[in-house]
């Protein structure tokens, strides 16, 4: 017997169809010598059929559901055979489909799952030349290095044991599924700056330039942009804005890690990161309003980074050892002496270190100022090297602007530690 007709579902379901058939309309494939099989009115109904077809599943009524949709389906194929004389494009047909999918969905209850569909259809659809533009400017090495990493985190990451090994006593244990996804994080970060300056770099100077280096390396960034200023005193200031912002790049890497590894330890730490931001981002908006030359930055053959993500992942591990083993024998005051070191040179082993402590019990407030000091000190190292190597206008803008940032550092980490 059927029940009560739920009317928010169906209309979840129509509202799925018109949204993709007002899209068609506009787009100008519902009419014209090319049009397709449905516009507006077509697809609303498809919405509403299939969101029929939905709820009669979720009552016992199956075979009617079945019959009704392969009435659709039967119907969008003999569309898409008579429109395929002319022209092969099956978009229209085939987002005819994703409307009857997310029409049963709706039906049938799963009224949130259906509109994320409907959303990414439209937004698809809606999108075409960006997308169609986007894959034109793609090369065989972007190509060759997304094939990788969908084989890295399909195939590679499903292998790997989920238990940790060990314990191996004072050292901790080794986790190689949590370790390959770091591999996959810092790979696809990589990745995405690479893309990003393929994009946006050569147009936006080395403010921009900079900024998407300190996706894979403030510190790199900050090192090459001192020499640079060596050779190019006249960028001066646009290469300390591109060191302002790389490292303005490392606290939201450092709150994307511990956010994924050890929610409420990134919920503890953003508070201190806002002061640097702040400084940091004002000094970059300043270079990027600025007009600069074009960085002539070479062809990275290697995109994703994997072989620097590998040790990567070693010295994770590795500091994961020496922060649990400085834990165990000194506590506390071992924690932030480690933490002080290994900031010297890697921020992201210290911060995976760190997410791990604080899932094994160690205090978050504690975890949170010793990262805090991991951070400062980093820092402190680039403002040296910004001293040390660069020359010009840059010495003296970058100095001051990551001697700030230190500075904020300091006073977030003083405040932090008021509270332990």
């Amino acid at each position: 017997m059927l029940t009560s007709v739920p009317l928010g579902a169906l209309a979840a379901a129509t509202l799925a169809g018109l949204a993709v058939g007002v899209e068609r309309q506009w787009s100008g494939h519902a009419s014209g010598e090319n049009a397709r099989f449905g516009g507006l009115r077509t697809f609303t109904m498809i919405g509403l059929v299939a969101g029929v077809a939905g709820w009669w599943m979720t009552v016992g009524l199956g075979t009617a559901a079945a019959v009704l949709l392969a009435g659709l389906v039967a119907i969008i194929a003999t569309a898409y055979v008579a429109a395929s004389r002319r022209d092969i494009d099956a978009t229209t047909e085939v987002a005819a489909l994703v409307v009857i999918v997310a029409g049963v969905l709706a039906g049938s209850g799963q009224t949130g799952l259906a509109s994320g569909i409907t959303a990414l259809t439209v937004l698809l659809l809606a999108e075409k030349s960006q997308l169609h533009g986007l894959v034109g400017r793609l090369g065989a090495t972007e190509l060759r290095a997304g094939a990788r990493f969908a084989v890295m985190a399909a195939v590679i990451l499903p292998l790997l044991p989920a238990e940790p090994l060990g314990p191996f006593g004072p050292f901790g244990t080794i986790q190689l599924r949590l370790l390959w996804a770091l591999v996959l994080l810092f790979s696809g970060l990589s990745f995405l700056g690479f893309l990003a300056r393929r994009a946006f770099g050569a147009k936006r100077g080395y403010a921009i330039a900079g900024a998407l280096g300190g996706l894979m390396s403030s510190t790199s960034v900050t090192l090459t942009f001192a020499r640079l200023s060596r050779e190019h005193p006249e960028s001066g200031r646009m290469l300390a804005a591109g060191v302002m912002g790389a490292n303005v790049m490392l606290f939201p890497r450092v709150l994307i890690a511990t956010a994924v590894l050890a929610p409420a330890l990134a919920l503890s730490l953003w508070p201190a990161f806002l002061a640097p931001v702040a400084i940091g981002v004002l000094l970059l908006a300043r270079g990027v309003t600025e007009e600069a030359a074009p960085v002539d930055a070479p062809e990275d053959p290697n995109p994703l980074q994997v072989g620097a993500a590998l040790q990567m992942a070693a010295v994770f591990q590795f500091v994961l050892f020496v922060v649990s083993l400085a834990e165990s024998w000194f506590g506390s005051a071992g924690l932030y002496a480690s933490a002080a070191v290994l900031g010297l040179t890697d921020v992201d082993a210290l911060t995976v270190s760190l997410s791990q402590q604080v899932m094994s019990g160690t205090a978050i407030a504690v975890a949170t100022a010793a990262l805090t000091l991991g951070t400062f000190t980093n820092t402190v190292v680039k403002t040296l090297i910004a001293l040390a190597v660069g020359r010009g206008t840059f010495r003296l803008f970058a100095t001051i602007g990551l001697a700030a940032m230190a500075a904020s550092l300091a006073a977030g980490l003083l405040l932090l530690t008021s509270f332990l």
